[in-house]
């Protein structure tokens, strides 16, 4: 996240890190990910030891008890979610990792570029999209809308799906 905060930065997206770790640890793991990851961690980090907030967005499960105190890696393996929250302060996505997997920030820019783009246009991004290919047309909108929308047309190889380059 570290190295990829300016790429956020880009979006107009924030970054918030929550550590079940007491805040007082978290210069520490801070110099850790900057001595191995080369890159400085220039947003805030919120201390949740007491599990409150792990808890409440089902990231623990209810009887993993009241601190981080004592509590290992094994132990914390589900606290290895994203979410991404949108302006209105609703969750928009949210993704668990297991320890053993590293979590893909590449995808969660790529769903924060579609989440943009289609607040702001009627279009819908397909399965494996990227920042260019093309959109759909969303089925809302009419036929007469979309012809001034996007005069040149569009591709329907359904009646239902009209792909059309991505809105600019």
């Amino acid at each position: 996240m570290a190295r990829l905060q300016p790429e956020f930065a880009k979006r107009n997206t924030k970054i918030i890190g929550l550590s079940v770790d007491p805040v007082s640890s978290h210069g520490k793991w801070a110099a850790d990910i900057e001595e191995t990851q080369g890159a400085k961690v220039n947003y805030p980090m919120i201390g949740d030891p007491e599990l409150k907030i792990a808890k409440l967005y089902g990231m623990l499960p209810a009887e993993s008890g009241h601190t981080s105190e004592g509590r290992t890696a094994a132990d914390n393996a589900t606290v290895r979610t994203v979410f991404v929250v949108g302006p209105d302060k609703k969750i928009k996505l949210q993704l668990s990792y297991p320890m053993s997997t590293g979590r893909n920030f590449d995808e969660i820019l790529r769903v924060v570029d579609s989440m943009q783009l289609t607040a702001k246009h009627k279009v819908a991004t397909p399965v494996n999209w990227k920042q260019g290919d093309e959109v759909i047309i969303l089925p809302s909108v009419s036929n007469e809308e979309a012809q001034q929308k996007y005069p040149g047309g569009w591709k329907s190889p359904k009646p239902y799906l009209r792909i059309v380059p991505q809105p600019k």
